[in-house]
């Protein structure tokens, strides 16, 4: 009788010779001649013992079958961060060494070079892992965004003691959230809500690009621009429209968890789990220092 479910459809179902050792099979005492009871009952003992052995073995991993798995990229993804958080102590260090009682300011140099090394390395992972990903290089961005975070954190910590505190706190609460959510299935990415998303991340760019140079050519002369300058019903821009991109860096991590679900699922290779990782990476990064800005905002109104 032929056999519906499509799950017996492998050959160890089918071909004789993959059933020899299997126990209380219709076929078993016959397969290689006549054997005593004696003999069947060692065979059929090993059989089962072996068998037993199969089922108690921990399952295959991403080592042994070489594709990408969610435990193997978290795991990488955990990896990254603590480099980031090794550059960060350096950054930090770095940031706050010219500090004394003659010269109370700290250096942005760690915050400039970390962040532009990060940009560069970040374009070159991007165009470049299509052929070939390259772990080497998204450790080395790892370590530049950690010099930038570090940097950068500990400048708005000299102005602004505790902010650090608060913006990790608020980082890991949003990450917490939108993990749990998209864990649970309530929050899911859509080819709508990607669409608005796009837009608005072209239209804070662009706004971006413009604060930017305004304060460089002296059009505006406080500290975030247009951010805080700019105030709608007593609120400043800056607090408003970085409420609406913490919105969005949630989004963009909704568009994370989906892309390294929909690789795992198509069976991607393992050393896709990087790229994981890195997207990851970024849009914490993005997400820590837009919340930093907006307490700063907050408290040098105060």
């Amino acid at each position: 009788m032929a056999l519906n479910n499509p799950a017996f459809n492998n050959p160890a179902f089918q071909d004789a010779r993959a059933v020899q050792s299997y126990p209380g099979g219709a076929n078993a005492a016959n397969l290689g001649g006549a054997t005593s009871t004696a003999q069947r009952a060692g065979t059929d003992a090993a059989a089962q013992a072996h068998l037993e052995g199969m089922y108690a073995a921990p399952p295959a991993g991403s080592s042994d079958t070489g594709r990408m798995t969610v435990e193997d990229t978290v795991a990488k993804t955990v990896g990254l961060f603590a480099i980031l958080l090794v550059g960060a102590v350096a950054g930090w260090l770095w940031t706050m060494s010219p500090v004394t009682a003659q010269n109370p300011v700290p250096t942005a140099l760690p915050m400039i070079v970390g962040g532009l090394v990060g940009f560069v390395l970040s374009l070159v992972v991007i165009f470049t892992s299509r052929k070939k990903v390259r772990p080497g290089l998204i450790f080395a961005y790892a370590a530049a965004e950690g010099l930038f975070v570090g940097g950068i954190s500990a400048f708005f910590e000299f102005i602004y003691p505790g902010i650090v505190t608060q913006a990790t706190l608020g980082t890991l609460v949003v990450v917490g959230v939108t993990l749990a959510l998209f864990a649970s299935g309530k929050i899911r990415a859509s080819k709508r809500a990607t669409k608005i998303f796009l837009i608005a991340m072209v239209g804070y760019l662009v706004f971006s690009l413009v604060n930017v140079g305004l304060m460089l050519f002296g059009v505006t002369d406080s500290a975030f621009g247009l951010r805080s300058e700019v105030q709608i019903f007593g609120i400043p821009l800056g607090v408003i429209i970085g409420l609406l991109v913490v919105v969005m860096a949630a989004y963009s991590l909704v568009l994370d968890f989906d892309q390294i679900q929909q690789g795992v699922r198509n069976g991607a290779p393992r050393q896709m789990g990087w790229l994981g990782g890195f997207g990851i990476m970024v849009t914490v990064v993005w997400l820590y220092v837009e919340i930093l800005r907006i307490i700063a905002i907050v408290r040098g109104g105060e």
